[in-house]
């Protein structure tokens, strides 16, 4: 028998570590997917920050005047043109929720000028609590926020039920909103 043939009844070395690499590879996958679901689930039990908050007019909300209630924290930026989109929904989020006792503060995130923040909230007449964050401080007391809208719903309990990257999807906030507000 010549060594061309012995060669082609040989199995190829080769597919046990490319098997093994994609194994490994699967398992990274899969210990990333369960850490990100880990992060996720217990993301939304954990306790919203207890933080003060000062509103552009000078009110002081002290986090004492939170506790048992709903309520929203959103960060936003007037230069985030999805902020600016989903505030009129806001808006009308606020103002269909608030006399069922919900609560609603929007951050201005620390970048954002003031007199631009300022003159936005007159502009629209924003009916809920802006708050200034200069020193980024409510950013980074709920979990280094950077990106905007980012927006919290914490329940009566003061943990968070849900936190939204993004645009909301109004209807199933307001089915969250609903069902916080009725315990």
């Amino acid at each position: 028998m010549s060594d061309a043939m012995i060669s082609e009844h040989q199995p190829d070395p080769t597919p046990a570590p490319r098997r093994r690499l994609w194994l490994s590879l699967l398992a990274l996958a899969l210990a990333g997917a369960l850490a990100m679901l880990a992060y996720f689930s217990v993301s939304t039990a954990q306790p919203a920050p207890e933080l003060s908050f000062k509103t552009i007019t000078g009110e002081v909300i002290p986090a004492e005047a939170l506790r048992g209630k709903v309520f929203m924290v959103n960060f936003w930026a007037t230069s985030c043109t999805t902020c600016i989109h989903e505030m009129p929904q806001m808006v009308e989020t606020y103002k269909k929720y608030q006399p069922q006792g919900l609560e609603f503060i929007a951050v201005a995130m620390s970048y954002d000028a003031p007199n631009y923040v300022l003159n936005f909230t007159q502009t629209r007449q924003l009916p809920f609590k802006v708050v200034l964050d200069l020193s980024g401080e409510i950013a980074h007391a709920y979990g280094d926020v950077k990106l905007t809208p980012t927006t919290y719903l914490v329940g009566r309990d003061g943990k968070v039920i849900k936190r939204y990257v993004g645009e909301p999807e109004f209807s199933a906030l307001h089915v969250l909103l609903e069902k916080a507000l009725k315990s």
